[in-house]
């Protein structure tokens, strides 16, 4: 298939007043087109900060980012909102739903501001919640705010969805509801999806599994045989 995500030597630094912090060194990968992927590591290893700069979301110090044939490293400031805008759906561990909104205007909501969104209705029905689209985000439990948060991100109809620890705020049995839709939406739709997690356990269910410790990318391994998230266990 080819590299449609690839980071090539990535490094940043920030600067503290006289204090320089290195959270990524030499970091270099890639991910093909419809591959679910986990990045995982523990907390401070540099995991937040590649999903940062593969968003648009922060820039890097040395190295180059590409998103298929663009480098993304390369673009300025008006054209990394234009690819944030258009290009990358973000599912993060606090849900952000507009509290005063619908489910279904939080999701038409982001719709609006893309080039070819998905119609929302049919979005919020593809993730399980079609008797939920009056509901305010105070109506539905932390699972589905996290599915309306799902859909809001799919009906960008986005090249790469981005997900930020998306089962953090959730109990086990709704975490791995919200799990197995990530990894059917990548299985059925061909979406890149890519998890950051600091839980190892969730690595059985990638096609990509990327080891970050320290700044630096220490593994890269391909999963030929990716289990279900209902068989796994943590």
């Amino acid at each position: 298939m080819g590299a449609f995500v690839w980071f090539d030597s990535v490094s940043k630094t920030y600067h503290m007043g006289e204090v320089e912090i290195k959270a990524l060194r030499d970091a270099s990968f890639h991910v093909e087109k419809g591959e679910l992927c986990v990045i995982v590591g523990p907390s401070g290893a540099g995991k937040t900060t590649l999903l940062n700069i593969l968003g648009g979301m922060d820039t890097l110090t040395e190295g180059r980012v590409f998103l298929g044939d663009e480098e993304i490293s390369a673009y300025g400031s008006r054209q990394l909102t234009a690819y944030r805008r258009h290009d990358i759906g973000f599912v993060f561990q606090f849900y952000n739903l507009v509290p005063n909104l619908t489910a279904l205007e939080n999701v038409e909501l982001a719709a609006q501001i893309c080039r070819d969104p998905l119609d929302a209705a049919e979005v919020l029905r593809s993730v399980g919640l079609g008797d939920r689209l009056s509901n305010f985000p105070a109506q539905l439990s932390g699972g589905e705010q996290q599915r309306v948060a799902i859909a809001r991100a799919l009906a960008k109809n986005p090249k790469l969805l981005l997900c930020d620890e998306p089962t953090g705020a959730l109990d086990y049995s709704t975490g791995k509801s919200i799990l197995k839709l990530l990894q059917i939406m990548s299985r059925k739709q061909g979406m890149t999806v890519i998890i950051i997690t600091h839980n190892s356990a969730l690595t059985a269910m990638a096609d990509r599994v990327i080891q970050v410790k320290n700044g630096t990318v220490t593994s890269v391994e391909v999963n030929d045989r990716p289990v279900p998230v209902e068989e796994i266990e943590w």
